[in-house]
């Protein structure tokens, strides 16, 4: 007799966990506006206290008159490098991918760093290096820098390590202009939508990918997922097509939710995306001459006393294990003894 089986309880059956949620961006690149901007202004506030420090220890009362760059300073910095990014790699006709990496990782290196240690032109190209190998599209250091004035290889070479390490050895990243090809093709596959809708309208596409471009210069992608970024962009554009869009893809109730995420994504789009004033900028990095750490200025008492402490570190490092290792001591393993062979074949 066959037994009754029960069909499964839909209610039961566990929900899948989107891709992106299990992605290293969801769970650790993402965080809410006060939480970046306590973690800036902590990190310039530690790099003050330390660099006074040092200053102090070297030639007291030096620091009194050094005026040390403010968070909002060192991340205007920061944004005009990253303006540097897209035309660097228009030099090198390098995809956009590429590009929107490097933007992601210094952004990202710079909530665990500060200029005053590492200034943002070398972060950038080390950056920009450091994509074009996680996003497949190699070019050698000699290459690299002989195409870039006044660059050396070791500017790069020398803090790329730093750059992997501050990353968190996690390099893969979710972007919005992606996920703003995805919308689009949704779009041409809404309900009543036109037969030549996508090809009458390319230069709106054109359009909202521009909005895309501009919202790296600020913090969106810190804040807010791929998806909601990019159905900003399209929103500004297909006002329409995006209200028609989002009916089609979450329940009613949850609407205004997305609705008000979006809208405040758009303003930032609209307000906050600009690059940072040239005149301001040569004003902090003047300043930035001044207040950098001397422990990272080569030549400087403070970087001589630093690379002393280190190789007197590293000094006593190789004598520890120097003492670990005895004379009997064979680095290819203790001498086989003569044993007495049993043979399997033995009956």
């Amino acid at each position: 007799m066959a037994v009754p089986t029960s069909s499964p309880d839909p209610a039961a059956t566990p929900k899948k966990t989107p891709i992106y949620e299990a992605s290293s961006q969801y769970n650790n690149w993402r965080f809410s506006p006060e939480r970046l901007e306590v973690l800036r202004r902590t990190m310039n506030e530690a790099a003050v206290t330390a660099i006074r420090r040092t200053l102090e220890t070297h030639e007291p009362g030096s620091s009194s008159d050094v005026s040390f760059l403010t968070a909002d300073e060192e991340h205007i910095l920061v944004k005009h490098y990253i303006t540097k990014i897209t035309p660097l790699c228009g030099l090198f006709s390098f995809p956009e991918e590429l590009a929107a990496t490097a933007v992601s990782y210094m952004k990202r290196f710079y909530l665990k760093n500060t200029v005053m240690d590492w200034h943002p032109k070398n972060v950038m190209l080390t950056t920009l290096f450091l994509a074009t190998k996680t996003t497949n599209n190699p070019i050698s250091i000699e290459k690299y820098t002989q195409r870039i004035r006044g660059t050396n290889p070791s500017d790069v070479l020398d803090i790329e390590f730093l750059v992997c390490q501050s990353l968190g050895f996690e390099f893969a990243v979710w972007h919005a202009h992606r996920a703003l090809w995805g919308i689009w093709l949704d779009f041409q596959d809404l309900p009543n939508m036109p037969a030549d809708w996508a090809s009458t309208r390319k230069s709106q596409y054109e359009e909202a990918l521009e909005h895309v471009r501009a919202s790296r210069l600020s913090d969106v992608e810190l804040i807010y997922s791929p998806s909601q970024i990019a159905l900003a962009a399209m929103s500004l554009v297909f006002p329409a097509e995006s209200d028609t869009w989002l009916s089609t893809k979450y329940p009613a109730e949850s609407l205004h939710a997305i609705q008000t995420v979006v809208e405040t994504i758009k303003t930032i789009m609209t307000q906050a995306c600009k690059a940072p004033e040239v005149e301001t900028v040569r004003n902090v990095d003047r300043r930035l001459r001044t207040c950098k750490n001397p422990e990272k200025v080569v030549g400087s008492k403070a970087y001589l006393a630093r690379q002393a402490e280190d190789e007197r570190k590293d000094a006593e490092k190789r004598a520890r294990k120097a003492e670990n290792v005895t004379q009997d001591d064979d680095p290819f393993g203790s001498e086989m003894k003569d044993t007495p062979m049993d043979d399997d074949d033995d009956d």
